[in-house]
């Protein structure tokens, strides 16, 4: 007997962008992103205080300063690439913005020492979050996705260890130097210990949309 015809769909995919920034310039850029971190990693007081408070093994800006873009001309630069990127991203998850475009409201500096991670976690009060690598060394980790369904699965059997992309339910993204990853802000993820030898870089930004 002949078998029904069938199909299946893929709705409420979850989308993650990710593009290497390219050219003569990007080296550059990264150097001087790596050089500005580490005077901010020494010269940060509060930052030190607060990733010591908050058993972050290394350096983050996150909660001492808010003004990069403006501090240092190579975080303008940054910026400046992303947002291009940005806006590509919101062509493709079709966001009806009302001609009010997102705009950068944070950016921090990351300098994450071996042995250290950074649990699983959602960015609010944005639209758009992402990081952009600056220097990854061998060992040094991915960052994982996490399937924002978890909490609705209850009784769901576990997925299989070689499952589709589609299917699985983390999804892990080696970064190297200049890669750029972009995602909506509510997706959880988290960064795996760092099993290198030096500090992996980063820099980190969310983009909201009117005054979010």
């Amino acid at each position: 007997m002949a078998r029904d015809m069938s199909s299946i769909d893929h709705l409420f995919v979850t989308k993650i962008y990710r593009t290497i920034l390219r050219g003569k310039t990007i080296q550059s850029l990264n150097d001087d992103l790596s050089r500005a971190t580490y005077v901010f990693a020494e010269d940060d007081t509060a930052g030190q205080a607060w990733s010591e408070a908050k058993n972050y093994a290394g350096y983050t800006s996150y909660a001492s300063l808010n003004d990069l873009t403006w501090r240092s001309p190579e975080f303008a630069d940054l910026k400046e690439h992303i947002d291009g990127h940005v806006r590509d991203f919101c062509k493709e998850l079709d966001f009806d913005l009302g001609g009010v475009p997102l705009s950068l409201n944070s950016i921090w500096v990351n300098l994450l020492e071996p042995g250290g991670a950074h649990s699983a976690h959602i960015h609010t009060h944005s639209v758009l979050s992402g990081t952009y690598y600056v220097d990854v060394p061998a060992g040094a980790g991915a960052i994982r996705f996490e399937d924002p369904r978890h909490g609705l699965m209850m009784a769901a059997p576990p997925r299989k260890a070689r499952a589709k992309q589609d299917n699985r339910s983390f999804i892990s993204i080696d970064p190297k130097p200049g890669m750029l990853l972009l995602w909506e802000s509510w997706l959880r993820h988290e960064v795996p210990v760092n099993a290198s030898d030096a500090p992996r870089l980063s820099v980190s930004f969310n983009y909201g949309w009117g005054d979010g």
